[in-house]
């Protein structure tokens, strides 16, 4: 999806949550908006800015679109400055993802000098708001001791209400927590239940991270067919991570009983998801160990499935052409 698409559906949502300033506006300021909201989708850039210019003295929403403009490059050159100058007037409008991009810019300092303590309050005022996330923005600011003193377990408290509160990026924020961050206590069991949560809510990443834990018996019972499922549903999804394990959890399937072999469609999937990883794969040492399987499928398949084969990773590839 493209990101002017994407600034659109979250302008919907912010017209959805109806803050205090929107109430009683009339109804020609919602058909500019609308109008303006069409004209960027349609990646007319001049005729978007212009209505939404003309909006931007009394709306907050216009505000953070402008905001954006600047940000994304929108028919003009990017100016992370000017573009925090707008997110701070929407923000002061209660524009939840606003909010979150006032902290950004604060966090970072792109309008002077970071201010981390200030970011954490604008991250804490987004979550209020709506902007689930910003919680776990917040937490990060805590887990780290920037802003205010250091405080692992109401930064996680945070990041977990964000969770709890059905965003799947939080869900996955807070399990890399649990799972990777040194600044942490490990809690592999509680980080593979949310990467299941946000595996289920089509998160590549939580999916192979999840499929990950299950091969290996961390956060609970291994189970072989569960980390298939999940390994390549992110795989499928074009998470480039993903591909050489799943070739090798099908190369690692049981073989047929009465031949000793792998299965048909275990074959295939090897070489499938083998042959995507060493065309895509930038890693050196990861790119040679795919070629290897690669290879290995090559040697015992029948040479007439190789064209259809190869069909079809190009089919996928040309899907995700720059896959994560």
């Amino acid at each position: 999806m493209t990101s002017w698409r994407m600034a659109c559906m979250v302008l919907l949502s912010a017209m959805a949550a109806a803050p205090a300033w929107a109430q009683g506006r009339p109804a020609s300021l919602d058909q500019t908006l609308a109008s303006a909201q069409a004209a960027l989708a349609a990646g007319q850039f001049d005729k978007a800015w212009r209505l939404y210019q003309r909006q931007a003295p009394h709306n907050p929403l216009a505000q953070f679109v402008i905001g954006q403009f600047y940000q994304q490059g929108w028919g003009r050159p990017v100016d992370q400055t000017t573009a925090c100058h707008w997110f701070e007037k929407a923000a002061m409008g209660h524009v939840p993802y606003a909010e979150h991009l006032w902290g950004d810019c604060l966090a970072q300092g792109l309008t002077g000098k970071a201010d981390a303590a200030q970011a954490l309050q604008w991250y804490r005022r987004a979550g209020e708001d709506g902007h689930w996330l910003s919680l776990c923005s917040a937490a990060e600011l805590l887990i780290r001791g920037q802003g205010a003193p250091r405080d692992v377990n109401e930064g996680l408290a945070l990041c977990a209400r964000a969770a709890q509160s059905d965003s799947a990026p939080a869900m996955l924020r807070l399990a890399r927590y649990l799972d990777q961050d040194t600044d942490v206590p490990a809690n592999p069991m509680v980080a593979r239940q949310w990467y299941l949560e946000a595996a289920k809510r089509q998160i590549p990443e939580a999916q192979y991270r999840l499929g990950v834990m299950l091969a290996q018996a961390e956060g609970g019972e291994p189970d072989a067919q569960a980390a298939r499922y999940w390994l390549e549903t992110a795989a499928s999804a074009g998470y480039l991570p993903a591909y050489l394990p799943t070739a090798v959890m099908y190369g690692n399937a049981s073989p047929q009983a009465d031949t000793g072999a792998l299965a048909p469609g275990d074959l295939a999937k090897v070489y499938l998801w083998s042959a995507a990883a060493s065309v895509r794969e930038p890693n050196a040492t990861r790119r040679e160990r795919a070629n290897e399987v690669k290879a290995q499928a090559l040697a015992v398949m029948p040479a007439t499935w190789q064209a259809d084969l190869d069909k079809k990773v190009a089919e996928h590839l040309s899907r995700f052409p720059s896959a994560p």
